[in-house]
């Protein structure tokens, strides 16, 4: 309980949070590194997973490529991106916040939105396809009206993954000099305070689900009745085997 103290006593000391350093400041810098880094990665995945699942060719190499990205470290490719650019962040990326971190919050979030996009277009029934070439929709039109709405769950089930995932990982900007969440988590280490290493872990963990939340929402919005009801169909399918 005394820990606990320690931690609540932490997190409501209004030092804490205003100020140029404070937590306020760190909060709006990891959203800002994030935000542009998951936007990013939809806007470089996404056009190429639809495509590819569209046309049904050059996916698998497509996401073995950016998969592979997988296999580097985050901590990794910032050590060398900051060894080969520096920290400071050039005049076209400033609005990243810090174009080292961005780069490999970036690498992180392509792999499970290009493959979930991907994935979400090769599941689409070709029966349904057939129907709406039928009908006389022309190849974009079935992408947009067709199998873009049917793969819509996995589209954003890869977008929600990619999110946490940059969210969680944005920490490790501080290293870097790029104020987050991270940096009372490694000044707590520094000076051995873990009240405030436990707090800022937690502030990561509560921006953390608020962002699920939010994109679970979103995707409540954009996916349609039919197939929210399917997908919760199958899901307790799951469970009851």
């Amino acid at each position: 309980m005394h820990f606990i103290g320690q931690v609540f006593g932490w997190l409501t000391t209004s030092d804490n949070w205003f100020g140029g350093s404070g937590l306020v400041h760190e909060l709006r810098q990891h959203v800002q590194v994030s935000a542009a880094a998951l936007a990013a990665a939809i806007v470089v995945s996404l056009p190429i997973a639809l495509v590819l699942g569209h046309t049904r060719r050059g996916g698998v190499a497509a996401i073995n490529i950016a998969n592979a990205g997988r296999a580097l470290p985050t901590y990794a490719v910032l050590v060398l991106a900051v060894a080969a650019f520096g920290i400071r962040s050039p005049r076209p990326l400033a609005w990243t916040g810090s174009a080292v971190t961005f780069l490999a919050l970036l690498l992180l979030g392509i792999p499970p939105i290009l493959t979930n996009a991907y994935v979400g277009m090769l599941e689409v029934d070709p029966e349904l396809v057939d129907a709406a070439r039928g009908l006389g929709m022309r190849g974009r039109e079935v992408l947009w009206r067709v199998e873009l709405p049917v793969a819509l769950p996995l589209v954003m089930a890869g977008i929600r993954t990619a999110a946490l995932g940059v969210v969680a990982t944005a920490t490790l900007a501080s290293w870097t000099g790029y104020d987050t969440l991270g940096t009372p988590i490694n000044v707590g280490i520094a000076v051995r305070d873990n009240a405030q290493i436990f707090g800022g872990a937690l502030l990561v963990a509560v921006l953390s689900l608020l962002v699920e939340v939010g994109l679970a929402g979103v995707q409540h919005l954009v996916v349609s009745p039919g197939l929210r009801r399917e997908e919760s169909v199958r899901a307790g399918w799951g469970r009851a085997r």
